[in-house]
C-alpha cells in the first residue's frame, strides 16, 4: 500500500508541476515583451535626450553670436585671443558662454593646443567688433535664457 501511495503522491506533484508551467508559461512571454519593451523606450528616450542636447547648445550658440554665412573667411591667433578676452575684461567661462565652447576650450586655443572650427572662428570675428557693454548684455540674456 505504501507503493502505491508514494505512486499517487508523485503523479499529483508531476500533474501540479504540469498545471503551474502552463499557467506561467504566457506571463514568462509577456513579461519578456516587456522588458524588451522597455529597453527599446529607454534607448529611445537616450537618443532624444542627446539630441535635445546638440539642439539646445545649437541654439545657445546661435544666440549668442549672429554669424552671416557670407562672411569671409577670418584668420585666428592665439595671442590675438588672448588680447581680446583681456580687452573685454572676461573669464575664459564667460567668453566661452558667448561663443558656446567650454572654458577649457578657450585655454586649449589660447595655449595653442586647439584651434576653433570655421563656425567657432566667425563667431569669433562678429565679437571682435563689440565693446564691454555689449558684451555684458549678452551675457545677461543668456543667463536670463538658462534660468
Amino acid at each position: 500500500m505504501s507503493k502505491i501511495g508514494t505512486v499517487v503522491n508523485e503523479e499529483i506533484v508531476r500533474l501540479s508541476r504540469k498545471e503551474c508551467r502552463q499557467q506561467i508559461e504566457p506571463i514568462k512571454k509577456s513579461t519578456t515583451q516587456m522588458r524588451h519593451e522597455v529597453a527599446s523606450l529607454k534607448r529611445h528616450v537616450a537618443q532624444l535626450e542627446r539630441q535635445v542636447a546638440i539642439l539646445s547648445r545649437k541654439v545657445i550658440g546661435a544666440a549668442s553670436v549672429k554669424v552671416d554665412a557670407n562672411t569671409k573667411t577670418s584668420r585666428f591667433s592665439a595671442k590675438g585671443l588672448q588680447a581680446q578676452r583681456s580687452r573685454l575684461d572676461l573669464s575664459a567661462a564667460d567668453f566661452g558662454k558667448l561663443l558656446g565652447v567650454s572654458a577649457q576650450s578657450i585655454y586649449n586655443w589660447e595655449s595653442e593646443k586647439a584651434r576653433p572650427r570655421a563656425e567657432q572662428i566667425a563667431k569669433l570675428a562678429a565679437l571682435r567688433g563689440l565693446g564691454k557693454r555689449e558684451v555684458a548684455t549678452r551675457l545677461e540674456q543668456l543667463a536670463g535664457g538658462e534660468s
